[in-house]
């Protein structure tokens, strides 16, 4: 049998990425990467839900990845966080970014990148399963809501 292993392992194997403590990332380089993995994770889901044009995938996913909706589902999660998680949302919340959402204020801007950041720590600490249950946590918030985009 086969062993199964996460596609973080599988990248730190093929390209022999040395061990490092991710807790000294800096909150922006963890939001880089978490955007990355939110990002992912939304384009699965919808593409899982049927097969359609590129522009209606699109749309759907956007209704997710943006900062308006991911200050949403952050403050729907601040009940459901561990400290630790906590401690790497505030980080990446209150990190000095030199960019600025199109659509968002800069307090939901703010509130994404900790989201981000959270998702990286999460992805990069190898905590996969935590951090599919904080996104499903998360998504169902603010269908609940409707305040997803269509």
């Amino acid at each position: 049998m086969e062993e199964s292993i996460t596609i973080l392992q599988a990248i730190k194997r093929k390209f022999d990425c040395r061990e490092t403590d991710i807790r000294t990332y800096s909150p922006l380089a963890l939001a880089y990467i978490g955007d990355a993995v939110f990002d992912l994770v939304i384009r699965t889901i919808v593409v899982e839900q049927g097969n359609t044009s590129a522009n209606k995938l699109h749309r759907k996913t956007v209704g997710y990845v943006n900062a308006r909706v991911q200050a949403q589902m952050i403050d729907a999660l601040q009940d459901r966080l561990t400290k630790e998680e906590e401690t790497v949302y505030h980080r990446g919340r209150n990190a000095k970014s030199y960019t600025t959402a199109k659509n968002a204020s800069a307090l939901e801007y703010r509130k994404a990148t900790g989201l981000e950041a959270l998702c990286g720590y999460l992805y990069l600490d190898g905590q996969q399963e935590r951090l599919l249950e904080l996104m499903h946590q998360a998504i169902l918030s603010v269908q609940k809501e409707g305040k997803a985009e269509k």
